[in-house]
């Protein structure tokens, strides 16, 4: 990949944190009809279901886009892409808030979840341009710090805003936070060239690197593990009282999960490899104690908060190996691919969470999170040549 002849020494934070600022719009875009489905179906006249399914046509749009927007566009300059994609975001959420038509929101939740897998497909080759190789992982650290503060921030943000000033003004307010974006790009983030063709890799030719599919693999059996979790946290919590309490309960999650970025963002250049293991040790640890002691209220929020410090760094600790894994001429298809194998694991979270709800009720939960985590340490494990190694 074709880098700038001065790579600044020290991490460029204005320019990183708009990178976050984008990831921050991804995942609040995402999860803000998640709190509002009663308003939204009065507003469009549908029932809460048919409302869900604006979160559901925003995820295909993430996994249908990502890898095709990637491979056609590798060889444009940086900065208009970005641009471009942001103001996708600027378009579609305003379409959103204006829509009386179910049929036409749907469309521009589609193509609201376009943007987003093009935006995950470039943030993390982007911001490992902008410095040295010293410092490639805590720069996207940084990039990535919108995601658990959205995380955290989407669902009770959006629905106290949505009963204060209604649905439709929430998507018109994230419609300016992007036209604030917009300015701070132009202002801050620099420009790129995008990758000659003689230097760019096919996404088989990516796949098939070493190290990569054990990345992935990790990446399918963590997040399903976490979205199976976090899609029924509310029926989950029933069991100890606290379905009551699903905000405070987030709370203490994403908080939990923000100290997990900084910790990463201060160790993963140097034990990247161990702290993928950590995360999925301490991700197992939560699950066992959920599934011995799932009715004790201190005992989940204890569980929680253990949850929280393994998944907040979990984008950045998979990105980073990924990236590691592809090389500067591989990163911006990796990543892509990484988008769709997430996006999977978003919808196989709901899918077979419901399945486990239906069948055996949500105390079965932990046991297949167990299962999932332990497939995950072991192919973690067994990665030490290739995907997760020793050294950095």
């Amino acid at each position: 990949m074709v880098q700038s002849a001065n790579i600044p020494a020290r991490l460029p934070w204005f320019a990183l944190l708009a990178l976050a600022m984008t990831g921050f719009i991804c995942i609040f875009t995402e999860t803000i009809p998640a709190g509002l489905l009663p308003l939204i179906g009065e507003g469009l006249h549908i029932t809460k279901a048919m409302a869900g399914q604006l979160v559901t046509f925003y995820a295909i749009g993430s996994i249908v886009a990502a890898i095709p927007f990637a491979m056609f566009t590798a060889g444009l300059r940086r900065r208009p892409l970005l641009l471009v994609i942001v103001a996708g975001f600027l378009v579609f959420n305003t379409m959103t808030a204006l829509s009386t038509s179910y049929a036409l929101t749907l469309a521009a939740r589609f193509f609201a979840g376009v943007a987003a897998g093009a935006a995950w497909g470039m943030i993390a080759g982007y911001a490992r341009r902008m410095v040295p190789d010293s410092l490639k992982g805590r720069a996207l650290a940084v990039a990535m710090v919108g995601t658990p503060i959205a995380l955290t921030l989407g669902v009770p943000v959006g629905t106290l805003l949505g009963n204060l000033i209604g649905w439709r003004a929430v998507f018109g307010l994230m419609s300016f936070f992007t036209l604030i974006l917009i300015a701070w790009v132009l202002w801050k983030v620099p420009d790129y060239p995008g990758q000659p063709t003689n230097q760019r890799m096919t996404v088989r030719q990516v796949f098939v690197l070493p190290g990569i599919r054990p990345i992935l693999m990790v990446v399918l059996t963590w997040m399903l593990a976490h979205n199976i979790l976090y899609t029924y946290i509310t029926p989950f919590l029933e069991r100890s009282g606290l379905a009551e309490r699903v905000d405070l309960v987030l709370l203490v999650f994403g908080l939990s999960a923000l100290i997990s970025i900084w910790i990463v963002g201060l160790l993963i250049d140097r034990m990247l490899r161990l702290l993928v293991l950590i995360s999925l040790l301490g991700f197992a640890l939560a699950s066992i104690a959920l599934w011995v002691s799932g009715t004790s209220a201190p005992v989940v929020y204890g569980a929680v908060s253990l949850w929280g410090l393994t998944f907040g760094g979990a984008a950045t600790l998979l990105q980073t190996a990924q990236a590691d894994a592809s090389g500067d001429e591989g990163v911006d298809i990796v990543m892509p691919i990484n988008t769709t194998i997430w996006n999977l694991a978003i919808a196989g979270g709901g899918i077979v969470g419901g399945a486990l709800l239906d069948l055996f009720g949500v105390q079965s939960f932990p046991g297949v999170l167990l299962i999932l985590l332990i497939v995950a340490l072991i192919i973690a494990w067994s990665a030490k040549r290739h995907g997760f190694p020793g050294k950095q």
